[in-house]
């Protein structure tokens, strides 16, 4: 075993904060690095050590493999955390930090390799006998013999790049006619976003959740699960609203799938922080998708539900310490519910916000979390991903949780920029999310319903009341106190009425 006294944080924003927290907790040093137009931002704020990556593109900066084991060398850390997104999923970093005798904090560099690449994930999971969508996951990429393939499946297929994920390379295909324009666009898209254009051929299958399961392991055979989340709401394939218990799973599934993922993690030896993720059909069946290498985004969700740490446990594993806990351990207690704030304008086809948040805000409710890597003050640019915060409730229930969810979204305004808070409410509201009826097409299959809603002249006057009166205050006065809200906030609010 190796204690980690000193651990270099090779990410940023919310995920670096979430890392420092915890650090802070167990008495472990901290470093973290940041670009020039990141210098007060919390992550860059919060360290023991902050380190300026200086200016150039991400594959200069935070996707310099050289660049940080310098910088962990330098100051001689004794692990790297990758948080995830960046290298955390990458094998050659992983590979090349423990070549220099640090440590990495995440799996082998082979259940990298393994998982990483859809079809040879899908082979092993045939060996373990995980199930499995129908489909073709093979090294024949003749346009021909994969047509054939597609029909000997039955229609609709999903044509699905081979290497990385988010969307990108994937295309739904309804017929044989449509079929080779498909797949040519698929392999396009995959060999201009990851450099390969191999593809497999799946079934499609209608009205899908997507479920996963976070399972947890150590190097000397324990492999757990820590039950499962729902992620179906969704908008071009990333996760909007994640919670944890799924209502769409009885006790008699939830008990197959989460014994299923602990069986995918012993066979494949995994060690470390995993999500195996599931597509879950309209009849209860469900089926292997991927399996995530990494801490995923929405890791808050099950830390509410278990009241675990699972940066706390990646750690202890990364020195070789086995789980202090056994399966009978992990018990869901109550509903929680994440949603994902972002600048962008929902109305406005989802169009990037950039500027100065003058104030974040943060809820005050017992049993709210906000994770956020801004401060007041900061700016949002286009250069980073433009989620801005995730914002996490627990409640006994889920209908208590949907509720608390709409009484503490609007404490978290980043007033400054555009963000997509009305839009999460609307998701919130929407009858169909109440009644726990949610797939992955659902903000698709409810475009209409979830757009804003006309004012009417009434509703109209009364902005513009409460703005004439708000006129000889400045926007920062207005945005600096939670109880006197600004006209942006009054029309926000009138929308919702």
């Amino acid at each position: 075993m190796a204690e980690i006294k000193k651990i270099l944080i090779a990410n940023r924003g919310e995920i670096a904060v979430r890392v420092i927290n915890t650090c802070r907790t167990k008495g472990i040093k901290t470093v973290s690095i940041y670009k020039p137009e990141e210098k007060k931002y919390p992550h860059a704020l919060l360290a023991d050590e902050s380190i300026c990556l200086g200016e150039g593109t991400l594959g200069e900066t935070y996707l310099n493999h050289d660049l940080l084991v310098e910088i962990a060398k330098k100051h001689n850390v004794d692990a790297i955390h990758p948080g995830y997104g960046f290298l955390s999923e990458n094998a050659k970093f992983s590979s090349r930090v423990r070549k220099e005798g640090i440590i990495f904090i995440g799996p082998s560099e082979d259940s990298m390799k393994l998982m990483g690449d859809k079809i040879s994930s899908k082979v092993k999971m045939e060996e373990i006998k995980a199930p499995l969508i129908p489909g073709y996951h093979g090294d024949n990429q003749d346009p021909a013999f994969l047509a054939q393939k597609a029909k000997e499946i039955g229609y609709p297929v999903l044509v699905k790049a081979s290497a990385g994920g988010g969307g990108k390379g994937m295309r739904i295909v309804k017929s044989d006619k449509e079929f080779n324009d498909s797949l040519a666009a698929a392999k396009r898209e995959a060999m201009n976003a990851f450099g390969d254009d191999k593809v497999l051929v799946e079934k499609f299958i209608v009205n899908p959740r997507h479920i996963e399961v976070q399972v947890f392991s150590d190097r000397y055979g324990n492999h757990l699960h820590l039950l499962e989340r729902e992620c179906s709401i969704q908008r071009r394939y990333q996760k909007i609203v994640e919670e944890s218990p799924s209502p769409a799973l009885t006790p008699e599934i939830r008990k197959e799938i989460t014994e299923t993922a602990a069986k995918i993690a012993a066979g494949i030896d995994y060690e470390g922080a995993g999500t195996v993720e599931f597509i879950l059909d309209e009849d209860g069946k469900f089926y292997f998708l991927e399996m995530n290498t990494r801490l995923q985004v929405e890791h808050p969700v099950t830390e509410m539900i278990t009241g675990l740490d699972l940066v706390d446990l990646q750690i202890q594993v990364a020195e070789g310490k086995p789980l202090p806990l056994k399966q009978e351990d992990v018990v869901a207690r109550g509903h929680a519910i994440e949603v994902r704030l972002y600048a962008e304008d929902p109305d406005n086809e989802f169009l990037p916000s950039t500027g100065k948040i003058e104030r974040v805000g943060f809820p005050s409710m017992p049993g709210t979390r906000l994770d956020t890597g801004f401060e007041d003050g900061n700016e949002v640019t286009i250069n980073f991903d433009p989620m801005l915060a995730k914002l996490i409730v627990h409640s006994s229930t889920r209908d208590q949780a949907i509720e608390k969810m709409k009484t503490v979204l609007p404490d978290v305004p980043f007033y400054g920029v555009k963000t997509n808070r009305d839009y999460l409410m609307r998701i919130l509201k929407h009858p169909k999310f109440v009644e726990g009826e949610t797939f992955t097409h659902f903000v698709e299959t409810w475009k209409s319903e979830l757009g804003p809603n006309e004012m009417s002249a009434e509703e109209m006057a009364k902005a513009i009341l409460v703005y004439l009166k708000a006129g000889k205050s400045s926007h920062s006065e207005i945005s600096s106190s939670r109880k006197q809200p600004g006209p942006w906030d009054t029309l926000s609010s009138l929308r919702n009425v």
